[in-house]
This record gives C-alpha cells, sequence and structure tokens, in this order.
C-alpha cells in the first residue's frame, strides 16, 4: 500500500484547490476542516466551503454559525496563515449570479417570479450548479492560497461534475425552446404559441402542470434567455479547473463494506473524467496495542483464567483484534481494486471531535499516518 503524503498536498504552493468527497457518516466534514485547519497552521490562507447541510463543521471551528460569507476562525493560522469557513446558500448564489450579470429591473422582475423561487431554493441539480458557481468566485477572487470544498454525502458528492453538462442539455432542450418561443414571437402567452403540430403536447403538459405554472417557467426563462450563454461558460470554465494539476480530489471513507464500495466508486468515476485524484483517507481505523497476541490466543488464555480481571482484559482484546482483522479484510478491497491509488489511515478518536484540539489531533494523523 502507498502512503498518501497528505503534508506535501497541503503545503505545496500549486494546490489550490482540495476536494473531499465520499459517502455519509464518513468523517468527511470533519477531514476537510482538519485539512483546511491544518493548511492554514503551516502558513497558507485557506478557506473552506461545506455544502453538506449539517453544522458539524461551524461547531468543530467554534463559530456560531455559517452562510454565503467566508468567516475568520479565530486561534486558527500560523506562519502567515488563516483559516475561513462557508457554507453554500445555493438560493444567495443564485440571487448573486443573477445580479452580476444582469440589470436591476431585469433582476427584480426575475426574483419575483414563483418559478424562479421555487428553482433556486429547491430544485434538483441547482445545489452541484451553484457549488460550481461559488468555487468559480472563490478562485477568480484570488484571495486564497488553498480552497478545500466539502461536498454532499453519497455519490450526489459528484453531481457537480455533471453540471455543465445537464446544464447544456437544459439549455438546447426541445422543451426550452417552446417555453421560449413566447418571448421570441411578440410575447404571446405560451399556450397561444405551442399550437398545430405541438397542441397535443401543450394539452398534455397543461394538463400535468397546469396553465400558471407554464407562464411562470415561460417568463423566468424569457427573463434569463441572455444570461443562458454566461451560465454555460463559467460551469465548463470551472470544470476545467477541476481537472488542472491544482486541484486534487481526496476520496474520504470508513471500514465499511458500503463506504469502501462508495469510495470504489468514485475512484473509478474521477479516474474516468480525468479528474486527479490525490489519495484515499481511511477514517476511524481501530488498532490494537498487542498486534501479535491473535484473537484466538487470547480467548484460549482467558478460558484458563476464568472470570478474573486479567480474562475479561483478554477478550476485549479478542473482540478489537476481530474487528481490526475485519476492518483490514474491507480496505484489501479497495486497495485491491485500485492499488495505484494512495491511502492514509486516520485512527477513531474515543468520541466525536467538536473543537479546534480535536481537529488538530485529526489533522496529526492524517499528515502522519498509522
Amino acid at each position: 500500500m502507498t502512503v498518501f503524503d497528505v503534508e506535501t498536498l497541503l503545503t505545496d504552493p500549486a494546490t489550490r484547490i482540495i476536494v473531499c468527497c465520499g459517502s455519509g457518516g464518513v468523517g468527511k466534514t470533519t477531514t476537510a476542516a482538519a485539512l483546511g485547519l491544518r493548511a492554514a497552521e503551516s502558513g497558507r490562507r485557506t478557506v473552506v466551503l461545506t455544502i453538506d447541510p449539517a453544522r458539524r463543521l461551524a461547531q468543530s471551528m467554534g463559530l456560531s454559525e455559517l452562510d454565503n460569507v467566508p468567516r475568520r476562525v479565530k486561534s486558527a493560522g500560523d506562519n502567515g496563515g488563516e483559516l475561513h469557513a462557508m457554507m453554500l446558500d445555493m438560493k444567495r448564489t443564485f440571487d448573486e449570479v443573477v445580479l452580476a450579470h444582469t440589470d436591476p429591473d431585469r433582476a427584480e422582475e426575475i426574483f419575483a417570479n414563483p418559478f424562479y423561487q421555487a428553482m433556486s431554493s429547491s430544485f434538483s441539480g441547482t445545489q452541484e450548479y451553484m457549488a460550481m458557481e461559488k468555487l468559480s468566485q472563490l478562485r477568480a477572487a484570488d484571495e486564497w492560497d488553498l480552497i478545500i470544498v466539502d461536498t454532499p454525502p453519497s455519490r450526489s458528492a459528484l453531481d457537480f461534475l455533471d453540471a455543465p453538462q445537464n446544464l447544456a442539455r437544459f439549455l438546447d432542450g426541445r422543451l426550452l425552446k417552446l417555453l421560449l418561443a413566447p418571448a421570441k414571437t411578440g410575447g404571446r402567452g405560451v399556450l397561444k404559441v405551442m399550437s398545430g403540430t405541438f397542441s397535443l403536447f401543450s394539452r398534455v403538459i397543461t394538463k400535468v402542470l397546469g396553465t400558471q405554472l407554464l407562464d411562470d417557467v415561460s417568463t423566468f426563462v424569457s427573463a434569463l434567455d441572455s444570461m443562458f450563454g454566461g451560465f454555460r461558460e463559467r460551469a465548463q470554465r470551472t470544470y476545467d479547473l477541476l481537472k488542472t494539476p491544482g486541484t486534487a480530489f481526496v476520496v474520504v471513507a470508513a471500514p465499511e463494506p458500503d463506504a469502501v464500495r462508495e469510495a470504489s466508486y468514485f475512484a473509478d468515476r474521477l479516474t474516468g473524467e480525468g479528474m486527479p485524484l490525490a489519495g484515499l483517507v481511511l477514517n476511524r481505523v481501530h488498532a490494537t496495542e498487542v498486534p501479535h497476541l491473535s484473537a484466538t490466543e487470547a480467548l484460549a488464555a482467558a478460558e484458563k483464567l476464568g472470570s478474573s480481571v486479567t480474562a475479561e482484559v483478554l477478550r476485549m482484546h479478542a473482540g478489537l483484534s476481530r474487528l481490526v482483522e475485519r476492518e483490514r479484510r474491507i480496505a484489501a478491497g479497495f486497495t485491491t481494486a485500485h492499488p495505484d491509488v494512495p491511502i492514509v489511515e486516520v485512527p477513531a478518536e474515543a468520541e466525536d471531535v467538536h473543537d479546534l484540539d480535536g481537529l488538530r489531533r485529526v489533522g496529526a494523523a492524517l499528515t502522519r499516518g498509522l
């Protein structure tokens, strides 16, 4: 197994973006925060962007809340480094994009549109595209030595890689062209325009969505029509940025079957996309102080000692040894499938990490391994 050199990754000036991805419940948010703290205390001006709705990141950094603006973490940073943290607010980010790329009157029209209000806060895919936008904004500002992105749990963590292609399909789709038709034919209602060949389609979609929603969608699409090219170009630029040598993807997993399968999926997907996969962080790994004493030997010795305290300690050791063996077998599934992916193992903590000292312990483990 090749050891993942996390310290070099964090301190190398060429590393500008680190994207942490992995399934839920594996310590991905904690890993992202620990990486950010370690980088800041090595002298780098660092920002951690979380897309996970959980509030653990704010709590562990001693912040009362996180929002769409980077907040400096006090008592974090050294040698000129600083740590900032933020949480993606997809509606606010969408609003910022609209304000930046259209005039105030048109922006107010868009903000008041019911379809925009729904799309900007809850539509599937909006979060991933806005994550691309926010990452692009942070990188373009050029205020940070290092940007660390903590992605959502499960396979949706990689959905933002599809954002440019999904957006292009939407902009080039037949339905969008139909919805744009009113704006390009003098502003007549969408149902009046969709006649003739599309009369059957019109009746069906009206029955499913309703006339008012169609009008809201049509108005929204026509208002954004002049912005669509910019949306597409920015998303594609960010996608291309993620493939550059200055970006590194870090997959996070725990030694559990489902988590390791997801990690394998991420590794395959990133490799297939040509994304720079830096390595795997295997979190919450157990170890024993006396690895030479097997579970079988410990249990045999405990049987001879009966109900003594020493016998109970031996039985506890046997249970831990079996857990360690199980975790090794599970981890071997990943290393067998991906022998070239470096790995660093982080030991299991006795309790959840909830402060900067805990993050420092995780950061130290990340940079030295077991």
